[in-house]
């Protein structure tokens, strides 16, 4: 970051000294930085708070022991959420004398009955921030608890308690917990709680798990057609009552959706968990998908996704090869995907996620549980009815058809170019041999150690490697002469091949994915952050296609004994030490970047697509017309430092203090 930024910022060092040192207690960092917690202050910030809340009453409906969830949502921007489950805890904590567990479960982190899987075999709650980020983010909050029949309650402001837990009486025919609160407007400014949202997420999760029945409440000044004031979910076909729902009358390749649940094995005696899905091939569709770990919605997938892609594909390519349809081998995941609604719920133990906001699953036995449980039931799918299977491969061998087709025509254009124009390439570029069937891809790495390693851990055949020098122009600032005269941004654009700006077509693109993979570190990020800016700025079409990717490379490897598991952050780390590694000895290993890990490493951690997490890179509607995007984007990377500092100051609360020091 340019120093000019902060010229008048003092910098003399007796300013600095330990009165310097804030220590935040309590719930104060979820004030200070409440986009460390549950991703920002916006609309979908605000409604994570009721998710946080929801999910603690699913998780003792699907731990058995409740059976009944109510939503109420009231004028004020008020909301009640309460179950008939155990009811939390509310005697003395052993650890906090003269405080309730309810009252430390509400006013302090990572707190929870979750960490050890005694209380929950599964939970869509797993770091103990939930309950109590909603408190210390709420202008006032209540929770009633109903537990050996006698009715308590507390109440706070702000994360702090208005007064101790307070006993009110017998309730010999309740239980369970109700909690009751209303977002801060400090924090969230004047935003309200949207009915219709509220209303289709209490849905989704009746349908998420069968055994449970959601009641729907909203004052009537906040009904609609869309959302009445009173509602009862409860759908014992679980998934497949949802996509049948979905499908309406649309007519489907089979007549039948793919759908089932399976138990996942025990192990020593441990419950696993188990995977639900529902799947239908509509023949007029662009598709639509969604992914739930823990009854949490992970709009990003993930691991879980990962194993379900894997089952179907292996099993197509095995019917197949049962009905002599050769070509069936060159099936790819995305010919059976593209085009179909599906549905996939997993519950597992211990589930990994990328962010506190769980947007993306990344353990990775799910991968294996879930394609194990699922192929056996898609292979009695299709052979079981043969006109249903070959019904379906028919269709999806079609869409491969097509694919294929696309493909040989850029193979076409890339090979006119070449013969006919003498394309130029970068000398530094390393090929692939372009036989990956749709699955190319072009990884832009930062310098010759790193891509030396890169080049030792990619597939020949489908993965190229492009080092570049340090950190590129950054387009955003520079004049159009001085772009056009960086060698660094020409090799790029030669390794693309499809123009820039005006002239950009992506249908000319020589890979058909171009990842970033940088250190995982203030320069890597301040790398990678100049090229995506090249991206939206240089070649808008291939960022608009969905071609745009980044790698997601560990900072850290953590080991105890035999077992090592990679960390992509400082959060991810002590995540894990607080959950894999509890209680264990750690050795810690730190990336100093890309060059110092092996070939192996690196492959296994960010290159193998079977292993890795890729990011896509994409741009919200507005790009369409680029000026939101592009003030943006000006502001950030263009010439006036002034509209920088600004946007730091202005945005500084939902950053943490790491992002801010960088």
């Amino acid at each position: 970051m340019s120093d000019d930024l902060f010229e008048n910022t003092p910098t003399s060092s007796g300013d600095y000294d330990a009165s310097s040192i804030e220590v935040l207690e309590g719930l104060e960092p979820v004030r200070r930085r409440p986009g460390m917690y549950i991703g920002g202050t916006d609309d979908r910030a605000l409604h994570h708070l009721v998710a946080e809340v929801l999910d603690n009453s699913m998780d003792e409906a699907v731990a058995g022991h409740a059976s009944r969830i109510e939503v109420r949502l009231e004028e004020g921007n008020r909301i009640t959420i309460a179950d008939n489950g155990r009811g939390m805890p509310v005697a003395e904590h052993p650890k906090y004398p003269g405080k309730s567990t309810l009252e430390v479960i509400l006013t302090t982190l990572h707190s929870g009955g979750k960490f050890s899987g005694k209380a929950y075999a599964t939970s869509g709650g797993l770091h103990g921030v939930g309950v109590s980020v909603v408190n210390a983010l709420s202008d006032y909050t209540r929770v009633e608890v109903a537990r050996d029949k006698t009715l308590y309650a507390q109440e706070f402001s702000k994360g702090a308690p208005k007064g101790s837990i307070e006993e009110l009486g017998p309730t010999p025919n309740r239980r369970g917990t109700t909690v009751t609160f209303v977002p801060d407007t400090e924090i969230f400014g004047d935003r309200k709680f949207n009915p219709k949202r509220l209303f289709k997420l209490a849905r989704s999760k009746a349908y998420l798990f069968a055994g449970v029945e959601i009641r729907w409440k909203c004052a009537e000044s906040l009904a609609s057609e869309e959302v009445p004031a009173e509602a009862v979910f409860k759908f014992p076909g679980g998934l497949a009552d949802h996509l049948a729902e979905q499908i309406g009358g649309r007519e489907c390749v089979t007549a039948q959706p793919f759908a089932g649940k399976q138990a996942f094995p025990e192990i020593d005696g441990l419950e696993q968990g188990s995977v639900e899905w529902a799947i239908a091939w509509p023949l007029y569709s662009d598709g639509s998908t969604s992914w739930y770990c823990n009854t949490v919605p992970t709009p990003d997938g993930g691991t879980h996704e990962q194993g379900l892609r894997a089952a179907l594909t292996k099993g197509l390519r095995a019917f197949g090869e049962l009905t002599g349809t050769k070509k069936a081998k060159d099936l790819t995941a995305d010919d059976i995907m593209v085009g179909a609604d599906v549905m996939l719920s997993v519950f597992i133990r211990d589930p990994q996620f990328q962010s506190q906001t769980k947007d993306r699953l990344t353990s990775p036995e799910a991968a294996r549980l879930v394609e194990n449980a699922v192929r056996d039931h898609f292979d009695h799918f299709l052979s079981d009815n043969m006109d249903r299977g070959k019904a379906l491969l028919g269709q999806v061998m079609e869409r491969m058809d097509e694919r294929l087709r696309r493909k040989q025509e850029r193979e076409i254009k890339r090979k006119t170019a070449t013969n006919a124009k003498k394309l130029r390439l970068p000398g530094k570029l390393t090929d692939c041999s372009g036989e990956g069937d749709g699955e190319t891809e072009l990884f832009i790495v930062e310098g010759d150690s790193a891509g030396g390693s890169a080049k030792q851990a990619r597939n020949r055949k489908t993965q190229a490697i492009l080092p570049i020098r340090g950190k590129i122009l950054n387009v955003a600032s520079a004049t159009a002469d001085k772009i056009r005269a960086n060698s660094e941004i020409a090799d790029l654009s030669l390794a693309m091949g499809c123009g820039t700006r005006k002239e950009c077509d992506a249908e000319n693109l020589r890979y058909d994915r171009i990842i970033i993979m940088t250190d995982a570190d203030v320069d890597g990020a301040h790398i990678a952050t100049l090229l995506m800016t090249f991206f939206f700025q240089e070649m808008p079409d291939v960022v608009r296609g969905g071609y745009l990717y980044l790698a997601q490379p560990p900072l850290y490897k953590l080991t105890a004994g035999k077992e090592s598991r990679y960390a992509r952050d400082d959060e991810h780390r002590k995540e894990l030490e607080e959950t894999v590694f509890k209680g264990k000895k750690v050795e810690v290993g730190r990336f100093k970047g890309l060059g110092e890990m092996n070939p192996a490493q690196l492959r296994e951690t960010t290159m193998d697509p079977e292993t890795r997490s890729l990011i896509r890179i994409t741009l919200p509607a507005e790009f369409e017309q680029r000026a939101v995007v592009k003030e943006l984007v000006d502001q950030l990377m263009g010439r006036n430092p002034e509209h920088r500092f600004n946007f730091i100051q202005n945005n500084a609360g939902e950053f943490d203090r790491d992002m801010i020091d960088a």
